[in-house]
């Protein structure tokens, strides 16, 4: 049985370039990305996110981040990717989850799916998870 967890985040650095910048069609960017973490989660991240931008404001990205500190009273490092498209403001679709084998010390064995949450109101992570 997976044990739910939701933490509160907040962006403490945001570096984007663009790779590639047509005339026409959407632009290419590579984000770098730090997080902190309150709540079930204390932790600390770093991220890279590849994002495809359109000049609608239609979006789409994937990432891998690597995740430094507690879950409950255990402590660790562990990686996810995650992604997902957003259309005339909206989450369209979107996944993430913890990457198999990439938990470390009392996080070794993590398994899971987590989901970002980020409007104007709040920004909050859920990971739901076990550990074998």
């Amino acid at each position: 049985m997976s044990i739910h967890t939701k933490s509160d985040f907040k962006i403490s650095s945001w570096d984007q370039r663009p790779y590639d910048e047509p005339k026409d069609g959407a632009t290419l960017l590579q984000i770098d990305v730090k997080r902190s973490f309150q709540g079930d989660i204390e932790a600390e991240s770093t991220a890279v996110l590849l994002m495809c931008q359109a000049g609608d404001g239609s979006a789409g990205y994937v990432a891998t981040e690597k995740v430094v500190g507690r879950i409950g009273s255990r402590f660790g490092s562990f990686v996810i990717q995650h992604g997902g498209a957003v259309a005339s403001g909206n989450v369209t679709d979107s996944f993430g989850y913890v990457v198999p084998g990439s938990g470390t010390d009392e996080l070794q064995g993590l398994r899971g799916h987590c989901v970002w949450h980020h409007d104007e109101h709040e920004a909050t992570f859920t990971l739901d998870y076990d550990i074998e």
